[in-house]
């Protein structure tokens, strides 16, 4: 089986209209030209400036970054920041159809998804699973292409494409199933790692040649988004929104800085989920020549603070349970 990107997020959020605030001001996204579902009407003919707002009639949000039609949706949720679904692409009807008789063989369950769901997420079919942490996982193939991205600061583009969305990291209560079941279950494959002791490491996987859309670590009985990382072009970019973050009052829980393994050059920020988002650019792209290896240095420069972040997201965690 082979997963060709990370495609989009859904995210529970007691506030959702803070996100596209915060997408877009701060991050530099737009509001969905228009909400998955809704019909496009004629070809080449625009929608109306007011129904480019990207919010849905139930109140979520749907933020734009490329020329899919929506990477992240924000849905009204009673816990902040909860990860309700992680959209996982193939390749096309075939890999699709192959890879969910896969799974069947394999003895996961799979849920298909009616057309109207399907519709919902601006996708042709969609399943779901769960992973042995509980998290749900939606797989499907054909997207919505409605082009046209235009950020609210001239020339602010996002590396996103066949790359997916950015990448997530994740707290993981059975790190050693999840790990089993995101590389042997669904084709991920081991970029590398990091030891913090003898019995915890954080993982980094890889679907597509991005150095890793997925990161993983128990670090103390939790599951959930630690952060997820959106990438732009330039260090202008990241400079710029770094800027943005601190004139909107957000905390920079992280200095720049550039980590060893992907070549980042990044920042963290809290974001208005109660995790922190990575803003950086110069990802490392790998491809089938690379192997796994351990690393033992988690930066070249900089990101002082991160230590901090990630334990302070750990009891944040642990109070909210």
């Amino acid at each position: 089986m082979q997963i060709k990107a990370i495609a989009y997020l859904g995210i529970g959020s007691t506030a959702p209209l803070e996100w596209l605030k915060y997408g877009t001001d701060v991050l530099g996204m737009m509001p969905a030209r228009a909400i998955p579902g809704m019909g496009w009407g004629f070809p080449g003919v625009p929608r109306a400036a007011s129904e480019q707002t990207g919010i849905a009639a139930d109140g979520s949000v749907f933020l734009k970054m490329d020329d899919r039609q929506w990477r992240i949706a924000v849905h009204p949720h009673a816990k902040n920041g909860a990860l309700l679904y992680i959209g996982m692409e193939f390749e096309g009807p075939e890999a699709y159809a192959q890879g969910l008789h896969e799974l069947q063989h394999a003895g996961i369950a799979v849920t298909y998804g009616t057309e109207a769901e399907a519709g919902a997420r601006a996708v042709t079919a969609l399943a779901r699973i769960q992973d042995p942490c509980g998290l749900v996982i939606e797989l499907f193939y054909g997207h919505t292409c409605d082009y046209n991205f235009q950020s609210p600061y001239i020339e602010h583009q996002f590396v996103a494409g066949s790359l997916g969305f950015g990448h997530l990291n994740l707290f993981l209560t059975k790190q050693a199933e999840c790990f089993h079941f995101y590389t042997e279950v669904l084709g991920f494959r081991l970029t590398d790692y990091i030891k913090f002791g003898p019995a915890s490491s954080l993982q980094f996987l890889r679907c597509n040649a991005r150095h890793h859309s997925l990161a993983m670590v128990d670090l103390g009985g939790v599951t959930g988004i630690q952060h997820l990382l959106v990438e732009v072009t330039d260090i202008d970019a990241v400079g710029r929104t770094l800027d943005r973050a601190k004139k909107a009052g957000f905390n920079v829980v992280s200095a720049m800085g550039r980590h060893r393994n992907d070549r980042m050059l990044s920042f963290y920020m809290r974001g208005p989920g109660g995790f922190d988002v990575e803003v950086g650019c110069d990802g490392r792209l790998v491809d089938e020549s690379w192997r796994a290896n351990e690393f033992c240095e988690g930066d070249v420069w900089g990101h002082d603070g991160i230590v901090d972040a990630l334990q302070n997201a750990v009891k944040e965690m642990m109070q909210q349970q």
